[in-house]
């Protein structure tokens, strides 16, 4: 099973996070933000992922650094969960309709960290949630998991729409990149021969 346990504990956050890229959905999330609770507990079972993250932030400044460092962690999760890639994808793609709202999304676990961020969220605040920490979650993922990550806003107009619909997207778009491919089995599946 490819499984990873990540901690990170800074002056601002204090994570412990668990991965099963081979799961079946089950999340366990407290992060102390309630949105982003939602958005990762979506984002684990459309992802087929088992998750468990707790985190004590410094909430009582806003959810920034709670947002990012969580990202960090997951995408670390990642990265190691992965090794070297051997027998996956690679690559994924979705586009996840929300009602008035679709997003694209592709990934490609490439070793080399890339977001194209191309939501446009109206409202400033989704309840008491910045919406701008959507694009800084999945800056801070795509870093830490050194994978290049697209996110496409084909149409939507309602916020809480847009932001869940992303997640679902990448979260489909990661699940179908990690699969692996019975036509490559036991290789990395790069010309170079690494990623």
């Amino acid at each position: 099973m490819r499984t990873s346990e990540i901690s990170r504990k800074t002056k601002e956050t204090d994570i412990t996070l668990s991965l099963n890229i081979d799961g079946e959905g089950n999340t366990r999330i407290n992060t102390g933000c309630a949105f982003l609770d939602h958005m990762l507990t979506l984002f684990g079972a459309h992802g087929g992922l088992d998750l468990k993250i707790e985190c004590k932030g410094d909430t009582e400044v806003d959810y920034h650094h709670t947002v990012e460092d969580v990202a960090i962690c997951l995408g670390s999760a990642f990265k190691s969960a992965l090794g070297d890639k051997r027998g996956i994808r690679r690559y994924g793609d979705k586009v996840i309709p929300m009602d008035e709202a679709l997003i694209l999304s592709a990934v490609d676990f490439s070793g080399r960290c890339h977001l194209n961020y191309d939501l446009f969220i109206p409202e400033e605040k989704i309840g008491d949630f910045d919406s701008e920490l959507v694009e800084e979650f999945f800056r801070a993922f795509t870093r830490a998991a050194e994978c290049s990550l697209h996110l496409l806003m084909l149409a939507g107009s309602n916020s809480h729409h847009i932001a869940e619909c992303a997640f679902k997207s990448a979260a489909r778009s990661i699940r179908e990149a990690c699969e692996k491919d019975v036509k490559s089995e036991g290789k990395i599946p790069s010309t170079k021969g690494v990623l």
